[in-house]
């Protein structure tokens, strides 16, 4: 079935949305300089089960799912 999402859920992608833009934002302002307001982590081991993982659209994977419920 299709999902129903609240006002509140919205609200909490677009908050999550927004605040990742700008440490994304600020961590590209801040390369070449010595220190910066944000940090990334990296694993110093990584996990080799993950090395397969390709990143989700999370969007687009929205899309798919809405146009497959529409069609059944």
């Amino acid at each position: 079935g299709s999902e129903i999402f609240t006002p509140a859920h919205e609200e909490n992608v677009r908050f999550i949305y927004e605040a990742w833009q700008c440490v994304e934002r600020d961590l590209r302002s801040q390369m070449g300089s010595e220190r910066g307001l944000v940090e990334e982590y990296v694993e110093k081991m990584p996990n080799p089960s993950l090395k397969a993982f390709k990143p989700v659209d999370l969007g687009d994977l929205k899309r798919r799912n809405t146009q497959d419920a529409k069609k059944s």
